[in-house]
């Protein structure tokens, strides 16, 4: 890092000791933790230890506060604070500096809330909202986690509490929300090339640090709204609904609140004629019980008129042996086999697995 990025840092950091805010400075230190190459990052903690002021110390801290795991030299130190290359570097930085910087990264989780960014559930967003141990500075991270692509971080801020009011979100478990937040940004990682906001990197490394800092997490976690419909909503009454329903809820899998007229579509004229044996009471059943998960999951009316142009043709494409994909084919001739009486539990195949349309 040069000596000019260096004195950059240093008079921001003089700023900072004078706001006397540790969200403020979290926030600082987490935008130039993404400003830092790989190569640079041991260079300037030398460069910050060997100068001793003030300001050096206070970026240390600041940077030990918000230090990503996947920072850490060794697995087994990650959780303590020394634990990282940015917490060995600090330790003993905050001796001599003001009392209100022990507080960076000492927070309470007070609560939680995920749901829709959009209309189709195509982006979801998962919130937190946190205060420090004194009571001070409420703030909440927003989230938002990208559905077509599997679930991965596209973007985050840190706002006040009040911006939630306009979002709509429902409130939920902080463990699950917070394992929800790590898991799409690990996915992210594992992904090259992903388009994110420009804006996400900036605020990664304490949307993470929040997320880690939340008790009981909870990692991998499924969403719930396919049990809620069916205890709440109900399937309708109609032959082969239960075995209708079982097909649409494999098709939505890990995404269900995404929902468009797109991917609605896409299930009743490409998955279910590629994927899904199914018997006529099932097929006749399908366009009501995709109806009430409609009416149910946002109830948008561009979804509704996608289904009444396409539930039509279902029992054509249904019928329609073309259209099978591979295990579908294999799963109707070991079917074709056993004869009628087979039970249709595990009819789609070799380990088909969730699709997400």
């Amino acid at each position: 890092m040069s000596t000019s990025t260096f004195r950059t840092a240093i008079t921001q950091a003089r700023d900072l000791l004078r706001w006397r805010s540790p969200l403020r400075t979290e926030l600082w230190a987490a935008r130039l933790m993404a400003d830092l190459e790989p190569e640079q990052v041991e260079p300037f903690l030398r460069e910050l230890t060997g100068d001793g002021s003030a300001e050096a110390r206070l970026t240390l801290a600041a940077l030990a506060a918000v230090a990503p795991p996947e920072q850490d030299d060794d697995a087994e130190l990650s959780e303590s604070p020394g634990g990282s290359v940015f917490g060995r570097a600090a330790e003993g930085a905050l001796d001599a500096l003001p009392a209100w910087t022990a507080r960076m990264g000492r927070v309470v989780c007070e609560g939680a809330w995920y749901g829709r960014a959009d209309p189709y559930g195509e982006q979801i967003l998962a919130a937190l909202s946190f205060r420090y141990e004194n009571g001070k500075e409420p703030h909440v991270l927003v989230v938002g986690i990208d559905q077509p692509h599997g679930g991965l971080a596209v973007d985050a801020v840190v706002e006040e509490v009040k911006f939630l009011d306009d979002l709509g979100l429902a409130a939920a478990e902080p463990g699950v929300v917070a394992g929800r937040v790590l898991d799409a940004f690990e996915l992210g990682d594992r992904l090259l090339g992903a388009e994110v906001a420009d804006t996400l990197p900036g605020v990664r490394a304490l949307a993470v640090a929040r997320a880690r800092s939340v008790p009981g997490l909870v990692r991998g976690a499924g969403d719930d709204t396919a049990e809620r419909f069916a205890e709440l909503a109900g399937l309708p009454e109609l032959p082969g609904a239960r075995e209708a329903f079982g097909k649409l809820r494999e098709f939505v899998g890990d995404h269900p609140l995404w929902w468009s007229p797109d991917r609605v579509s896409r299930f009743l004229t490409s998955w279910l004629p590629r994927e899904a044996i199914l018997s006529d009471a099932a097929i006749a059943a399908m366009p009501e019980v995709v109806r009430a998960w409609t009416r149910f999951n946002g109830d948008q009316p561009a979804v509704s008129r996608q289904i009444d142009e396409d539930a039509p043709r279902l029992a054509a494409l249904m019928a329609d042996d073309s259209l099978a994909g591979l295990g579908k084919r294999l799963a109707q001739t070991r079917l074709d086999q056993d004869g009628p009486d087979q039970d249709r539990t595990d009819q789609n195949g070799p380990d088909q697995g969730p699709q997400d349309g």
